[in-house]
């Protein structure tokens, strides 16, 4: 209780007859208690509230007080907490190149199975009630005397009986029933489970057989499971581009890297109790640009020895390692990309170092790697080698655009023009990003139509696009089949085009997935967002080709 408890009055008499009044008044907070007297009752009342409400006080101020005290110490607990994470994540930056010597970075492909046990238990046998059994009549004198009576008890409890009979007969059905839709619908969930399991683990044996016959879009896909692994703290972007060069069995990976301004400098929080707030004390800017410039390079020298140490198809001979930095450019205020430091290195000679004992920087200068004498200052050298793009099936693209205009029908066109025209759109769509996008060989074989090579080390890579000149909807085959022709190709994206439309199913199976799926409405928007106009009619389109068929 917080405060002053006052009891009842009391009158009280002296030798003499002289009357006098007391009180008992408590404060339990306080653990106070104390009997007043007076001659009067209102003097009485007078003296017990002053007392009391001293009492009142000195337990608000020690509440106060109290507070104070936990409130000092939540900050201080803060306080520590804060700095405890800091001096972590500060060991954790001083320790990004050790901690990968730790484990073992190849692909278990066993981990990527499903299990095969189904997870949910078998439902519960919903018990049947006992069947009922007949109770005999209790007779009375009179019943057995009178004539019938007894006859006509049994009657009513044969007749019970049976009624008790057919609801237990209809219960016992119901139960039955129940139990065996139970039954059949647990089966089918767990064969349902089972079988998605078996495919998918099919998969992933068919994904180590190509991965172990070192196919190249395999192989760009076992680096993405590998550095995909490897965790970093929050302010690594966690992005990267790789290529895998068959011919020579080498492997170019452009990793972003950080911006100095996203790099973690706390060092220590206190807590203020007179302010009540928080200060925090930062390394030095100079501290802050020499432990950035040892975590870029524990980080390059990290990643090479990932991408070595997991090649247990022994694909690759040699990596070139870009390091990348997307940043804000202070003077002018735009988005630049630079890459702050490049190298090359063969394996032999990078498993002959002992990663545990080397000094990062001295380590990458010693293998030949280029970068500026400090890295925070993101000054941009060339990378040793970038991604290649040369694809066999490259054909040289024709202009089909300048010949569009609002009579064209999209949807009668020829398909080997139709395919010409979306590789036009795609270059005009990505010439901003500095892309470049190649048109393949003729097939209609529902193959690759174009390429999209999009430079930019986030959200760029290989674009695989497929054109279908459609007049009926375009089911979810066609974009099953785009998704396999993604992950085989090594793309990070995928995208369908048509002059028709895509099923419900079509839409579903896309989402979430790196596709996407543009119809013969948004085809004719981007067609004249570049300039140019045309119509889009199925109809007019079936007679056409009927009647050229």
């Amino acid at each position: 209780m917080d405060k002053t408890l006052y009891g009842q009055v009391q009158t009280l008499y002296t030798r003499s007859g002289l009357v006098s009044y007391s009180v008992d008044i408590t404060h339990p907070g306080l653990a106070k208690h104390r009997t007043i007297k007076a001659p009067n009752v209102p003097l009485l009342q007078q003296l017990a509230t002053s007392e009391g409400d001293k009492w009142n006080s000195a337990w608000l101020l020690q509440q106060q007080k109290l507070s104070e005290v936990k409130a000092k110490q939540a900050g201080n607990d803060t306080a520590s907490r804060r700095t405890q994470e800091a001096l972590a994540l500060m060991n954790n930056i001083s320790t990004t190149l050790a901690q990968t010597l730790k484990r073992n970075d190849a692909i278990n492909w066993d981990e990527l199975k499903k299990r095969l046990q189904y997870p949910e238990p078998a439902p519960k046998i919903i018990p049947t009630p006992t069947r009922p059994v007949m109770r005999e009549p209790q007779l009375s004198l009179m019943d057995k005397i009178i004539p019938g009576r007894k006859d006509q008890l049994l009657k009513q409890a044969y007749s019970e009986n049976e009624f008790a009979v057919q609801a237990w007969q209809t219960s016992v059905s119901d139960i039955q029933k129940q139990n065996t839709e139970n039954s059949d619908a647990f089966a089918k969930r767990k064969q349902q489970y089972i079988d998605e399991a078996n495919s998918h683990n099919q998969s992933v044996d068919e994904l180590r057989r190509q991965y172990l016959s070192c196919n190249q879009a395999t192989i760009e896909l076992y680096v993405d499971l590998v550095l995909t692994r490897s965790t970093y703290p929050d302010f690594m972007p966690n992005n990267w581009t790789g290529a895998y060069l068959p011919e020579s069995r080498g492997f170019v990976l452009d990793f972003e890297l950080p911006a100095i301004d996203r790099f973690p400098t706390l060092q220590e929080v206190k807590f203020v109790a007179t302010r009540s707030e928080f200060t925090e004390k930062h390394i030095t800017e100079k501290n802050a640009a020499k432990l950035y410039d040892d975590f870029i390079y524990q980080v390059a020298l990290r990643t090479i020895h990932e991408l070595f140490e997991s090649d247990v198809a022994n694909a690759i001979d040699f990596v070139v390692f870009n390091g990348i930095v997307n940043s804000i450019n202070k003077a002018t205020g735009q988005e630049q990309s630079a890459c702050i430091a490049t190298v090359q290195v063969d394996k032999p000679t990078f498993l002959a170092i002992n990663l545990s004992a080397i000094e990062p920087k001295t380590c990458f200068k010693q293998l030949k790697g280029v970068s500026a004498s400090t890295l925070s200052s993101l000054t941009p050298v060339a990378p040793l080698m970038r991604m290649d793009t040369s694809d066999k099936r490259f054909v040289e693209g024709k202009d089909v655009a300048s010949n569009i205009d609002d009579s064209t029908n999209l949807a009668a066109m020829n398909w080997e023009d139709f395919e010409h025209l979306v590789r036009e759109l795609f270059a005009k769509e990505f010439t901003s990003s500095g892309s470049e996008v190649r048109v393949t060989r003729a097939s209609r074989d529902g193959g690759v139509d174009a390429i999209a090579f999009d430079p930019d080390p986030i959200r760029g890579g290989k674009i695989v696009i497929q054109a279908k000149r459609y007049t009926n909807l375009v089911d979810v085959s066609a974009v099953r089949d785009l998704y396999g022709t993604v992950m085989n190709e090594g793309a990070t994206k995928g995208i369908l085009v048509t002059t028709s439309d895509f099923g419900p199913d079509a839409y579903a199976f896309a989402n979430g997935k790196p596709i996407s799926l543009l119809n013969g409405a948004n085809l004719l928007h981007l067609l004249e967002r570049h300039g140019r106009k045309a119509y889009i009619d199925v109809k007019e389109a079936k007679i056409l080709n009927a009647q050229q068929s």
